[in-house]
């Protein structure tokens, strides 16, 4: 499975990091959030789906 964040939908809620810290950076400068390269180990993939739910922009999708 691989993450992706959609760069203008997201607003820098920060609510992905929170829910899978391992598998999101976040901006430094306004804390919108990037997925990490490669595929989502298999123990952090409930954690990545949690993040796609609490996305209040939906801006995180799954492949």
């Amino acid at each position: 499975m691989k993450v992706r964040v959609d760069p203008d939908r997201c607003q820098g809620h920060t609510l992905c990091a929170i829910n899978a810290p391992a598998a999101f950076e976040l901006s430094d400068v306004d804390g919108h959030a990037t997925a990490i390269a490669g595929d989502v180990p298999s123990d952090q993939e409930e954690q990545v789906r949690e993040a796609v739910r609490s996305c209040p922009e939906r801006a995180i999708s799954l492949s």
